[in-house]
This record gives C-alpha cells, sequence and structure tokens, in this order.
C-alpha cells in the first residue's frame, strides 16, 4: 500500500468509476490492513449531512472493520436550525402583507409545541418554497406592495449566494426584501466537538461542498488539537480513500488537512465568494439546535446592508422556545447517540410525523438511520 499522503487510486473522470466494486475491494482490504496496525478503536466523524446520507446508502459502516466508528456530526444546516428560529419563522410569516420564502425541508421542521411553518401555511399564511434566493428577486419586483422575507439557511456553501443576492437587490434599489437569517459556519463547531469532553474523535472527515468555499484553513483547528482531518467527496470510493488516508495519518502520527476530493476542492478555497460573503455579513454568536450557543458561529449583517435585515425591518417580540420533550436530536448532532438510542425514534418520530429535526431533513441522521438501517 502507498504512504497516506498518496491517493491509492488513479484519476478518474465518470461516476461510475467512484462506485466501481473492485476499487471499492481494493479500499477495504487497505482499510483493514491499516486498522490491524492500530492498537486501539478508532472514531472518525463525518460533519456533512451529504455524508451522512451517503454512508447510509452505500452501507458503508457495514464495509468497515469493527475497530473503526463512524459517527455524524452536525452537518445538516436545517437540523441545527434552533427552536427559537423556528418560532421566529412562524410569526414573521403571520405578519400582514408579507411573503414568506424559504427552501422546501424547512417547512417541516417542528418548533415548539409540535408547530412548524407548514402548519403556519396551512393555516394561511403566505408561505412559498424558493430553490435559491435568487428567486426572490423576481417574486420582489413583481409583488411591489408587499414584504418579501427570505429564510436564510446553510453553510459556507449556500451564505455567498445570499450574499450575491443582497448585494443585487442594493444595486436594484429593491426595497421590499429582506433576510432572516440563521446562516451558520463550520469551523467554530468543529473546534466546540474537538473541545466537548464527551467526545474522542480521532479523524474528521471534513464536507466537500463547504470546503469549495473554505479551502484547508477551515480545519486548522483539528491538526492544532492533534487529530486528523480529510476532505472528502460524496461517492463510495470517496468516502472509503477518506477513511483510508485517515488511517494513514493515525499510523504516520502526522497530521495535516488533507484532499481526497480534489476534483472540486482546492487548498485556497473561493475566494472570491468568501469575499462577497464576509462583505455583506460578519461572525456572531449562534445558537444551534440541542447543542447550545457556539460563538463566532453565525452570520449577521454589517452595517451597510442592515436595511436588509428582517429582524431590524419588523418589531420582533423575544419568542420563547423549549425543546421537545424525550428528544434526543441533541446528543445525535454531536456524535454521542446514534438514532436507535432515542426512545422516540421509529416509535412515533419517523419521516411522515418528525418529532425532531434529525428527522425532517433528507440530511439529517434520523432519517439517514431510518431509510438505511
Amino acid at each position: 500500500m502507498a504512504c497516506h499522503r498518496q491517493s491509492i487510486l488513479k484519476p478518474m473522470e465518470l461516476i461510475d468509476e467512484y462506485r466501481n466494486p473492485e476499487l471499492v475491494k481494493s479500499l477495504i482490504k487497505g482499510i483493514n490492513n491499516r486498522a490491524q496496525k492500530i492498537s486501539s478503536n478508532i472514531t472518525i466523524m463525518e460533519v456533512c449531512g451529504s455524508h451522512t446520507n451517503a454512508i447510509g446508502k452505500f452501507g458503508i459502516r457495514d464495509l468497515l472493520p469493527d475497530s473503526i466508528n463512524l459517527v455524524s456530526g452536525p452537518g445538516c444546516p436545517v437540523c441545527v436550525t434552533s427552536a427559537k428560529d423556528v418560532n421566529t419563522a412562524i410569526f414573521l410569516s403571520s405578519i400582514k402583507e408579507t411573503i414568506f420564502t424559504t427552501f422546501g425541508d424547512m417547512l417541516r421542521v417542528p418548533g415548539s409545541n409540535r408547530t412548524s411553518l407548514q402548519s403556519a401555511k396551512a393555516d394561511g399564511a403566505d408561505i412559498r418554497i424558493v430553490t435559491s434566493a435568487a428567486d426572490c428577486i423576481s417574486l420582489a419586483e413583481n409583488n411591489s406592495s408587499k414584504q418579501i422575507i427570505f429564510m436564510g439557511i446553510g453553510f459556507e456553501t449556500t451564505s455567498p449566494t445570499i450574499a450575491s443576492v443582497i448585494k443585487t437587490c442594493s444595486k436594484k434599489n429593491i426595497k421590499n426584501f429582506s433576510v432572516f437569517t440563521v446562516m451558520k459556519i463550520m469551523p467554530p463547531a468543529i473546534k466546540m466537538l474537538i473541545d466537548d469532553p464527551a467526545l474522542a474523535i480521532d479523524g474528521f472527515l471534513c464536507p466537500g461542498h463547504v470546503s469549495i468555499i473554505t479551502g484547508t484553513a477551515a480545519y486548522n483547528d483539528i491538526i492544532k488539537a492533534g487529530r486528523s482531518a480529510v476532505i472528502t467527496g460524496f461517492e463510495p470510493v470517496d468516502i472509503l480513500e477518506g477513511i483510508y488516508m485517515i488511517l494513514g495519518q493515525i499510523i504516520s502520527k502526522t497530521k495535516e488537512v488533507e484532499i481526497q476530493y480534489k476534483r472540486a476542492v482546492s487548498p485556497e478555497g473561493n475566494k472570491k465568494a468568501r469575499e462577497i460573503l464576509f462583505n455583506v455579513f460578519e461572525t456572531s454568536s449562534s445558537v444551534w439546535r440541542g447543542i447550545g450557543e457556539i460563538p463566532e458561529s453565525g452570520l449577521v449583517f454589517k452595517k451597510e446592508y442592515q436595511d436588509f435585515d428582517t429582524m431590524k425591518r419588523f418589531e420582533v417580540p423575544d419568542i420563547a422556545a423549549d425543546e421537545i420533550s424525550g428528544c434526543s436530536c441533541g446528543e445525535i448532532l454531536r456524535g454521542i447517540k446514534h438514532p436507535g438510542q432515542c426512545v422516540l425514534f421509529k416509535k412515533i418520530c419517523t419521516p411522515l410525523n418528525p418529532i425532531g429535526p434529525c428527522m425532517v431533513s433528507s440530511e439529517g441522521t434520523c432519517s439517514t438511520y431510518y431509510k438505511y438501517h
């Protein structure tokens, strides 16, 4: 086997190659060989919801030796949106002469007392699903008598596009559009996971899409803490090679941020996207559902763009929120529990009747476990 800095695979071009059974067998053999050289069990966390979904879909946990434990982290933006933010969104959608817009997954996320944007829509609120914030530009132009509110959720992958839309609206002098931002960034959450005494993570499969924007610098805290980090793609061969590379770092005791997903990610990331993002927004503390407040993990408007801040445009009361009794989403998002350890899972909490946020999104850990385990 090659050293951990080298891929054991030749460059591939077609998607089928990343699902090739022979390549998978080769990687499984390599993983087993490396696992045998490590005397202790190894815990690896994927912090991306798309990775969680792919690991479940392709049965990757079942392919690994017993000494390797894969756990899921808080990589689903819908799942980590706090109950208070959901309650606030429901309040905003009830304001007269407004059109409230958001991504489809947000409609079913429960706030307090099992309320949701979906139930608010059923009660008559004008709530519309959009595929991107850019859809709101024409919506605002075609509904000049109404205020268009966009609920901005997502990590570094989504937030630059929202910042770009705000800059466009500013240039076009669109006055009836605002953003309720609950956007978050990943590095502070990873640092929180590293510092959590209840966790003992040896390596991280770092998110591929987020890393296209951030580059490798976002994961410096992982290396400083003496853990391994590999930025990984989303196909079976990608994920298995990422695990293989993490084991190589552990064996060599050389910690670094490696890029397995080289076909999409560069070390420097997308500087232009970051420039647009931080021209409009700055970091601030943010509450992650089931986890709590994480310093500098949220995005709020800079002074120059506060006219587009929904929370400053409308009088919004301080809305209380209670977490759902019996729901283990907080521990699941931190990788402390798996869904089967939640007393609600598959009993009363199902994709058709989601009690907690991790069961709503296709990238949610509970939803993935329900479908594939």
